[in-house]
């Protein structure tokens, strides 16, 4: 197991991410596996968590392909792989600040194919 990767499986899609060691990113670690149902919002995935935290100083409201967030508001895991309905030009741009927990590893472009309402779960990346 390597402490500072998951394992994301959406659907019938499978990613790696690498997370950056931030207390949201060690809170998820502590509470996998996490499970729940994929809402689609542009080309985000989220689903909510029982993590409880709040907003961090530096929260973003726009992130780069392939992060990996934690939400507050909704106490939910966000997956960005592409513009939302809020985004400006090519810009990824959250609902509202988000924490950055970590960057999906390769193309997170593949996670397009998710529909709504599939199964998500982290988990421990082997790798």
């Amino acid at each position: 197991m390597n402490p500072n990767k998951i394992k994301i499986v959406a659907g019938s899609v499978e990613v790696k991410a690498k997370l950056n060691g931030s207390k949201i990113a060690n809170m998820v670690m502590e509470a996998v596996p996490i499970s729940g149902n994929a809402s689609i919002w542009g080309d985000e995935i989220y689903f909510g968590t029982s993590i409880t935290a709040e907003e961090d100083e530096d929260a973003v409201s726009v992130v780069d392909m392939g992060c990996v967030a934690y939400w507050p508001p909704g106490r939910a895991i966000c997956l960005f792989f592409g513009p939302t309905p809020m985004s400006v030009g090519d810009e990824i741009r959250p609902a509202s600040p988000v924490n950055v927990l970590g960057q999906i590893e390769g193309d997170p472009t593949v996670l397009k194919t998710v529909p709504p309402g599939a199964s998500v779960t982290i988990s421990y990346s082997e790798e």
